[in-house]
């Protein structure tokens, strides 16, 4: 009797998603290849599932040993979960609320491996409102090893299926709406009217031109050069981890 390998394939109980990408992927702002993804909040109370997700990424470690380490697991190897009640890794801040009691790590797939996702039923859903941050279900995922710019560690893949169980609230990484910003949502529903107590400003009259002065013709031909100003391109942040997306390593 042979003692079975433990697999570095899980599927999840359920989790919440945020930062969905499932359906459309998630295009580079830096040439880099767009991917699919999302972000995983797994309750701690799903301790069997947190069990399965450690063994997978002890046999992740094993098979870098052998294919990708040369023979040693290092002493440090990153590894992609991290503790919503704690800060994030990248910039020491505090989770957000959400993440709170869950277990946070970011999942991603590439082009030729589109997600398949299904509901409750088994039935595909293509429909983009119905796959959205907030929303729960469950996914497979795999976890492997990598070598990456002197880094080792393991990483975390979505494993092609994905089924939604159930809605939940919105989770959204926007920015604050018109109506937030400029209090166009408050009362009954109306914008308050703005009031204006300054008189409205005098406008002095121009001198007359004295007699026998004529403006200096302007040179023929000459046009004051306009600089162009180009705004430097702005790195991507998973709102819920901080680390950054579309370069690097995904699921790190």
């Amino acid at each position: 009797m042979t003692n079975q390998q433990p697999s570095t394939r899980i599927v999840t109980g359920e989790v919440r998603f945020s930062f969905v990408s499932l359906l459309k992927p998630r295009e580079s702002q830096f040439g880099g290849d767009a991917k699919y993804g999302v972000t995983i909040l797994l309750p701690k109370t799903d301790i069997e599932t947190k069990q399965r997700i450690d063994a997978a990424i002890e046999a992740a470690k094993q098979r870098g040993k052998a294919e990708k380490w040369n023979g040693v697991i290092p002493p440090t190897v990153a590894v992609p979960i991290h503790d919503g009640d704690g800060v994030k890794p990248s910039d020491g801040m505090p989770f957000g609320d959400e993440c709170k009691g869950h277990w946070v790590f970011t999942a991603s797939t590439g082009l030729d491996y589109p997600p398949k996702i299904v509901d409750v039923a088994g039935n595909p859903i293509i429909d983009h409102s119905e796959v959205y941050s907030g929303m729960y279900g469950r996914i497979a995922l795999n976890f492997n090893p990598y070598s990456y710019a002197g880094k080792k560690g393991v990483g975390v893949y979505i494993s092609t299926n994905v089924q939604k169980t159930r809605d939940g609230e919105p989770l959204s990484g926007s920015a604050p709406a018109a109506a937030d910003d400029f209090g166009l949502g408050g009362g009954a529903g109306q914008a308050p009217q703005q009031q204006f107590n300054q008189a409205p400003p005098q406008y002095q009259q121009q001198p007359p031109v004295q007699q026998g002065y004529q403006q200096p013709p302007a040179q023929q031909g000459y046009q004051a050069p306009q600089q162009q100003y180009q705004a430097p391109p702005q790195q991507q942040f998973d709102p819920i981890t901080g680390q950054p997306l579309n370069g690097g390593v995904y699921g790190i």
